[in-house]
């Protein structure tokens, strides 16, 4: 068994990790709250939006964009959200295991864009074909990176430099539930066809085709801030579950200690008082 100062040193050390745990939950909350009112505030948006380009595209017909129209997959770029920091659980692992899934059914020469320091750090050190990684930007995410990397996958979609783009990214449900999920970014999927009875006859000022132009680089852009954001909540909501429970383990292993801390004391007295007894009864018969 442990002596006394070794149980006494390991309550300390537990008390002192616990009281970090407390805080990163904490803080965990604070920027999950922040989190997830952006993402409330961005979804109507950019569901609205999509709505507008399946009126637009449903409308006439024959009209297409660049970005909508697919092509024969010759190359494809792979884009994996995940996070900056790790102490969130499975958030990271379970999606790089399921990236690394699919990037050996495709072929291990895939490109891939990473974002996030963990996904980038895992599939460069397995020699993944990266053309191009964004770390540390969940700290302070903002519009302007996210449309930056946007455009970097628009303007080499239209170069030929990909046929087909999909994102890999953990979409927040809940808290305590994190979803991985992949989607096609480009070509832009044509939107579900409207019935009759849903479709407004709109007069488009300027010309639809103007419109579009302007309309699909636009949704690309929003879609693309909107999946950062769902990751990012994700992230949060894993961290603060997983330092919760990291807290309530802390929690009941102080207890453990301090139950095998008076223990060993009780029995240290016990052979202490034992030893005095032993010692008297020693004296009398000398």
């Amino acid at each position: 068994m442990a002596t006394l100062k070794e149980i006494k040193n390991r309550i300390t050390a537990v008390k002192s990790t616990q009281k970090i745990t407390k805080a990163m939950k904490m803080i965990s909350a604070t920027k999950l709250k922040r989190a997830q009112d952006r993402i409330v505030a961005t979804r109507p948006y950019a569901y609205k939006m999509a709505e507008l380009l399946s009126h637009l595209t449903a409308a006439t017909e024959e009209l297409s964009s660049p970005l909508m129209q697919e092509r024969e997959i010759k190359k494809r770029l792979v884009v994996i959200v995940s996070g900056d920091r790790g102490m969130c659980g499975s958030f990271n692992s379970n999606l790089i295991k399921y990236a690394s899934n699919y990037l050996d059914e495709t072929g291990k020469d895939t490109p891939i864009l990473t974002v996030g320091k963990k996904g980038n750090d895992f599939f460069s050190k397995r020699k993944y074909n990266v053309v191009k990684s964004y770390t540390q930007l969940f700290s302070n995410l903002n519009l302007g990176i996210s449309n930056e990397i946007a455009n970097y996958i628009v303007t080499g979609y239209l170069n030929g430099d990909f046929d087909l783009v999909e994102i890999i990214y953990n979409e927040f449900k809940s808290v305590v539930k994190q979803v991985v999920r992949k989607e096609q970014f480009l070509p832009v999927a044509k939107p579900e066809e409207l019935n009759g009875a849903n479709l407004t006859d709109y007069i488009y000022e300027p010309a639809s085709e103007e419109i579009l132009g302007e309309l699909v680089p636009k949704h690309l852009r929003v879609q693309f801030w909107k999946t950062l954001l769902e990751s990012n909540a994700a992230e949060l909501g894993a961290r603060m579950t997983a330092m919760e429970l990291a807290t309530k383990n802390a929690d009941d292993l102080i207890k453990y200690l301090n139950l095998l801390y008076n223990k060993a004391r009780q029995e240290s007295i016990t052979k202490e008082l034992l030893e005095i007894v032993s010692g008297a009864e020693a004296l009398k018969e000398g």
